[in-house]
């Protein structure tokens, strides 16, 4: 399943403002100034990332999807990110019909920079809003207020961006069920044509992994979270958007080919600190700070490969594949891990396939097994922690 050569490239910039609470990304923050072609931390980044990006071996194939994370991208000077992309075309080659995606924040980038992106061929915009509710975006330390949203959304309409995403968070602390509704009120009304739509995590080395414990006041209860995504998801689909995977919907014809790559646990580059491979079946990330990470070009790019096992081949596109409405396909994993495999799958599914959590259905020929929407997805994380204890 995975040992075609990738046809898709993350690009990690690091690059933030300040550290929102619930962030525990690979960053680095700096602070309100602008950063420029010369910026010293700018110009030895992109030099160190386009010397790995030229230790990788060119592929017979060029890339289809590339995504800049982050961090926040549209920090980086326009044209340290048109070097990039020079490299990346030069090195692995960029598909005419590529999808180039970039997350971009409000209050970091103008209609100017907006422009230049495009037409270096950057073609989707992902916009980090996560509320449109002033007093919990302080909550979360976001460093934009609700004007610099609208004013983002503007911008983006103003230049007529065919295909940009908006990202909310619930389950924020001191979030109501009324704020939720609210701002799915007016994300809908911006007219986005994806919206990714994710339930807080704590993390234990963020701000809100030190401070809130999960099922605690003011963060919602397990209800109202609940509630939040049944919320979520029947907005959503009733004004169009297809519930595609657990946490993103889309309009017909824009969902995130990029992000498909690693549901479908497929092969994909990853590059600059932090950033995760698959490449041949083996799995390796980078180091995690900028020291780290130039250290580790200079010596050549090393890499620690993590050798994946039958089993984890298979776990892994259980875990990755669930988390879409296509679910997995049971013919598939009938011919790579054997019919038996199918079997023993099924059989440890069974109560939940009994209460309507999981789905078996047939899809041009083929066999599938999936997650109800929305009451399969909601029991996610149970239902996959299954089948771990299945397989291990």
């Amino acid at each position: 399943m995975s040992q075609k050569s990738p046809l898709a490239a993350y690009i990690h910039i690091p690059f933030c403002r300040r550290r929102c609470y619930y962030c525990d990304f690979a960053i680095t923050v700096t602070g309100d100034r602008a950063l420029s072609n010369s910026s010293t931390m700018v110009v030895d980044y992109v030099n160190y990332l386009q010397q790995e990006i030229k230790l990788t071996s060119s592929p017979n194939t060029s890339l289809q999807t590339i995504f800049f994370g982050g961090g926040t991208p549209s920090l980086l000077p326009v044209a340290k990110l048109g070097e990039i992309l020079t490299t990346i075309d030069q090195r692995l080659g960029i598909a005419k019909n590529a999808e180039i995606s970039m997350e971009i924040d409000p209050g970091t980038f103008n209609q100017q920079q907006l422009q230049e992106y495009l037409r270096l061929g950057v073609n989707r915009f992902s916009l980090g809003v996560q509320t449109f509710d002033e007093k919990l975006l302080k909550v979360c330390g976001r460093s934009h207020d609700r004007q610099d949203i609208f004013t983002a959304i503007d911008l983006i309409k103003k230049l007529n961006v065919a295909n940009w995403s908006l990202d909310l968070i619930t389950g924020l602390p001191q979030q109501t069920l009324e704020q939720v509704e609210r701002s799915l009120e007016i994300a809908i009304a911006t007219e986005p044509k994806h919206l990714s739509c994710y339930d807080l995590v704590l993390e234990p080395v963020t701000a809100f992994g030190k401070q809130y414990h999960p099922g605690e006041q003011p963060l919602p209860s397990e209800n109202d979270t609940a509630a939040m995504y049944k919320l979520t998801q029947q907005m959503l689909t009733n004004r169009g958007y297809q519930h595609y995977e657990i946490s993103n919907y889309a309009q017909p014809g824009y969902q995130c080919r990029h992000n498909k790559v690693y549901w479908h646990n497929e092969s994909y580059y990853g590059f600059g600190m932090s950033a995760a491979s698959y490449v041949a079946g083996k799995r390796y990330t980078r180091p995690r700070t900028r020291k780290e990470y130039y250290s580790w070009v200079e010596n050549g790019a090393l890499i620690e490969v993590e050798e994946m096992t039958k089993s984890d081949r298979l776990l892994e596109t259980l875990m990755l594949g669930l988390r879409l409405a296509e679910g997995v396909s049971l013919s598939k994993i009938s011919q790579e891990f054997e019919q038996q495999t199918v079997d023993r799958i099924l059989s440890g599914l069974q109560s939940y396939l009994e209460q309507n959590l999981v789905e078996i259905f047939t899809a041009n020929h083929d066999q599938r097994l999936r997650l109800t929407d929305p009451k399969g997805f909601l029991l996610s994380n149970t239902i996959i922690a299954s089948l771990f204890e299945i397989f291990e």
